[in-house]
């Protein structure tokens, strides 16, 4: 076609010019993450790549610090972090969704990326991590015959909603589509399970693969045992192993070689500590030996993710609980003798691991960021408020659920927290029980007789009644210990009251249960924006103590100690700090960061005292922990009120 002449100028304009190839802005390659299975190894962008990882929590952290903590790893020489998605704190009631404030695990994953830091996300749905429930909801536990981690209809539609919400989010921050998260774990330590569920595993892979993508790297983690490495492991996900520094490593990575002969040595999680048990003495791991251990697998060219690289705090009721020979629950602080400390602190170990990973890889230039300051506030007085039976109104506003006989948490629908069982003195048998008649409960269910006493049963329950008193309500008080996290047999019995209770071998019946929203109350500025209840009836027991401070024109973290306290649960300014069990120890000092006080105006601190105050209720704010001191064995019991359970039946 030969246009007019006219034309022709006109034309020349629309022809394709060849320009030099200087001045072609050429083409990126396509991002990629893959496992490179004939140099055994990964590579990042078609390059060989390894990683030296560490563990973090953006649960266990509140979010104005994650800034710094995950500063502080990347200056460690850190390439990536690991990041856990705990089911349970984003979905607190069935198809209810919490991704706000600390729960926004968007923006926690962009903080890393902005910090140049890769992502290796373990979104579960279950995760262990010694986190309540192993991060599964505890309203799972509503459908009684529900088979946890496994291929029951009713639990893989909870958790196919679950991943319908979470993994859009997650796709589109994939390394491949220009993000840093560079692979995803499916479950965790499957083979640990005593299920074995093979279509449970195969379902999850088509959900992750579906929501996902054919091109996201999808993993496992397992023991470095052969039975674990069985059940744990599937066709299409890459097979990874766990295990510490006192471990064999050629043997360990052998188990490794075992499921997957070629590809990337990974260990997912080696131990740079362990966590604490209530009861227990504080973990301590030895720098040098986490050090050791970290670079002999770099010599190996292996891929590496320390756990923990910073613990944080199990804030509120997170903390689980070990359920495997005994009943364990874990401590409030989740230090975990980590290289960076409860309060983001630099450790002796952080800097040994620091000088191990100088000699594989360049460390980014650049200071490590110091401690974050800590001030002691010193002695705050508090005043007692309230006893717990006298505020029942205020703290269950829906009032009493009325049944002849008692119901669990579960039937009640208290997913954690407190719950109170009432009967009135005369349906109790007052009279009867005063004179010591033997009282008969069950509490544990499904739990074997021979473990009642390592689950502590006495300081799960609190019997709210005393010889003498002239009140005319009584019962039993229910706290949510922490349930637990290691999730290798049946689902834990439910909690509460199972069976009913008995005086002289007869049925107690019309109990008033009362639910208990605390927390909810609380942060809505109760106990403090309300007058102080009558404590004249001279009743010991569960009560609430409240106190005010002011910073002197600062807000630093601190470490809040209980001289003189027994147990229970601290909030300051509505936030809800955790746990506290001087009695028992290790850990005798909470935790307070300083994003959670206020400046210019009083700091209010609400205490629930379980089992009985100091006569002059004081507490102590200084500027370093007590992590490693038990008070009393075990076996313990709670003085000076009560009565005492002569008889129980499971």
């Amino acid at each position: 076609y030969f246009p007019p002449p006219r034309l022709r100028a006109l034309h020349l304009l629309c022809v394709p010019v060849s320009l030099p190839a200087a001045r072609l802005r050429p083409t990126a390659p396509p991002r990629s993450f893959q496992l490179d299975y004939e140099q055994d190894c990964f590579r990042k962008d078609g390059a060989p790549f390894r990683y030296v990882s560490g563990s973090i929590h953006y649960a266990r952290i509140p979010r104005p610090a994650w800034r710094d903590r995950l500063l502080k790893m990347y200056m460690s020489g850190l390439n990536a972090v690991q990041v856990y998605v705990p089911w349970n704190y984003h979905e607190p009631l069935p198809g209810v969704y919490d991704f706000s404030g600390d729960r926004d695990v968007e923006a926690f994953l962009d903080l890393t990326a902005e910090l140049g830091l890769l992502v290796i996300l373990r979104p579960g749905p279950y995760i262990c991590a010694e986190w309540e429930m192993g991060g599964l909801p505890a309203w799972l536990l509503w459908k009684s015959d529900i088979v946890l981690r496994s291929s029951d209809p009713a639990f893989l539609a909870a958790v196919d909603s679950w991943l319908h919400v979470l993994l859009p989010k997650i796709k589109p921050r994939l390394y491949q589509h220009g993000g840093n998260i560079i692979s995803v774990q499916v479950e965790n330590e499957y083979g640990s399970y005593y299920a074995c569920d093979y279509d449970y595993l195969r379902h999850l892979l088509g959900s992750f693969r579906a929501l996902l993508g054919g091109e996201a790297l999808l993993f496992t983690t397992d023991g470095a045992r052969a039975e674990e490495l069985r059940c744990g492991t599937l066709q299409g996900l890459y097979a990874t192993v766990d295990f510490g520094p006192d471990s064999n490593v050629t043997e360990a990575f052998g188990a490794q070689r075992s499921i997957e002969p070629r590809g990337p040595l990974v260990n997912s999680e080696y131990y740079t500590g362990w966590l604490d048990y209530w009861g227990g003495a504080h973990a301590s791991t030895s720098a040098a030996q986490v050090a050791r251990g970290l670079a002999d697998m770099l010599r190996l060219g292996a891929n590496v993710n320390m756990y923990m690289f910073h613990g944080g705090t199990n804030f509120a009721y997170w903390s689980g609980a070990d359920l495997k020979a005994q009943y364990k629950p874990v401590t409030t602080s989740y230090d975990y003798d980590a290289p960076l400390s409860e309060a983001g602190d630099p450790t002796e170990k952080l800097f040994a691991i620091r000088t191990v990973i100088s000699k594989f890889q360049p460390l980014p230039v650049g200071p490590m960021p110091p401690a974050t300051p800590k001030y002691a506030y010193g002695r705050v007085d508090l005043r007692k408020h309230a006893d717990l039976l006298d505020v029942l109104h205020v703290l269950s506003p829906s009032g009493p659920i009325r049944s002849q006989f008692p119901l669990t948490f579960e039937a009640i629908k208290q997913v954690r927290g407190w719950a109170h069982w009432g009967t009135s003195r005369e349906t109790l048998g007052w009279g009867k029980g005063a004179h010591g008649s033997p009282l008969s409960l069950s509490v544990l269910g499904q739990t074997p007789r021979d473990q009642v006493k390592q689950w502590d049963w006495h300081r799960l329950l609190l019997v709210l009644w005393q010889p003498g008193s002239c009140s005319p309500s009584h019962g039993i008080l229910f706290r949510s210990q922490g349930k637990p996290h290691c999730l290798i047999f049946p689902p834990p019995p439910p909690q509460g009251l199972l069976g009913n209770l008995s005086l002289d071998s007869s049925p107690l019946s019309t109990w008033l249960i009362y639910p208990l929203a605390i927390d909810a109350a609380v942060q809505q500025g109760w106990p403090h924006a309300a007058l102080p209840q009558s404590s004249g009836r001279g009743r010991s027991g569960p009560a609430f103590y409240t106190g005010t401070f002011e910073t002197p024109g600062i807000a630093w973290d601190t470490f809040v100690k209980f001289p003189g306290w027994s147990k229970g649960q601290l909030w300051i300014n509505g936030f809800n700090l955790g746990r506290y069990w001087p009695r028992r120890g290790p850990q005798q000092t909470l935790f307070v960061p300083g994003s959670v006080l206020r400046v210019g105006c009083p700091n209010n601190i609400t205490v629930l005292e379980l089992e009985g105050a100091p006569p002059t209720p004081f507490l102590l704010f200084l500027d370093q922990p007590l992590l490693n001191r038990t008070l009393s064995p075990m076996n313990s019991k709670p003085s000076g009120w009560g009565v005492r359970l002569k008889t129980y039946v499971v």
